[in-house]
């Protein structure tokens, strides 16, 4: 089977992503496919780091902007939309650039996971939902354990999304579903992955994220949030469980300061940063990048792994 090659650039947030991806793109004649389970939303603009209108001026980009920030969406629905976008992309001529931090889309899309036809059962995930918020995340975990304690090792109690999701996986296919990733893992991809991630020394991270939190606030992430509010969207929703808008509809709320918030936007951002490194690290087919000449490695590794 001759294989589909596809660029992936991941990472953490702030570490540079979305400007290599263009750089290689450029290079490879690609176009960018946004691997961010928040920049799928519309009007959240500025919150979720989405590549501007200059960047997205100098190489065609797909998957942002491509829900209201009150739909539903699942993993499933996007690596399904994901494999459609590569297809097109190759078909034209060009080269597919995954570009983004959501290491559960990017797997699942370079693994070629097949997610069948699950049904959903929407009043599972309601009674789930409220479970969680009358007894916290553990309670869901508890659960989970009984039939699957892979996956209720491997999930924070926090990411309930994707605790209600493996719980309602088994509920509905009888199959766990750390079981089902593994026999999809043993699988042969469709794709000729070659990935990379840019390295940081944890300090200069963390102060690139502290930096980005204080240009999105000068660039007006206080009114992104307001509107959002004023359109009727909800704090409960996804979306608006995001980092940078949750803070702020705290001090909406007047439960916390402004300072409160941009401080906690910034703490929230390390820790989620952290968690981004633990999960790119344990793949162990991603190609580690100097800051400082990323590029030209990068390209030095694609034109030998798929051009050579």
């Amino acid at each position: 089977m001759k294989k589909i090659p596809l660029i992936v650039v991941a990472g953490p947030t702030a570490s540079g992503k979305t400007g290599l991806a263009i750089e290689i793109a450029k290079a490879v004649d690609g176009e960018i496919i946004s691997a961010d389970s928040m920049q799928i939303y519309k009007y959240m603009d500025i919150g979720t780091a989405k590549a501007t209108e200059e960047e997205q001026s100098q190489c065609l980009h797909h998957l942002l902007d491509i829900i209201e920030p009150d739909c539903e969406f699942s993993v499933a629905d996007y690596t399904k939309l994901a494999h459609e976008c590569i297809a097109d992309i190759v078909s034209r001529g060009k080269i597919p650039v995954m570009c983004g931090g959501t290491g559960l889309y990017i797997d699942s899309v370079v693994n070629d996971v097949d997610f069948g036809e699950l049904n959903t059962d929407y009043r599972l995930r309601d009674q789930l939902q409220k479970l969680a918020e009358k007894e916290g995340g553990e309670k869901l975990i508890e659960i989970l354990r009984e039939f699957d304690p892979i996956s209720a090792k491997r999930l924070h109690p926090n990411n309930l999304k994707r605790v209600i999701r493996a719980i309602e996986f088994y509920k509905t296919s009888g199959i766990p579903i750390s079981e089902h990733q593994e026999m999809t893992k043993q699988k042969e991809s469709r794709y000729n992955a070659v990935m990379f991630m840019i390295n940081h020394d944890r300090e200069v991270l963390y102060e690139r994220i502290n930096r980005r939190v204080d240009i999105m606030v000068n660039d007006g992430l206080y009114d992104e949030v307001k509107k959002l509010m004023g359109m009727g969207y909800t704090p409960d929703l996804n979306s608006m469980q995001g980092i940078g808008y949750k803070e702020l509809i705290s001090h909406f709320n007047a439960e916390i300061t402004l300072d409160e918030a941009i401080e906690q936007i910034k703490q929230n951002s390390r820790r989620y940063a952290k968690r981004q490194l633990t999960w790119f690290r344990r793949n162990e087919n991603i190609n580690h990048l100097s800051p400082d000449n990323a590029t030209q490695q990068a390209l030095k590794i694609i034109d030998e792994k798929i051009n050579g």
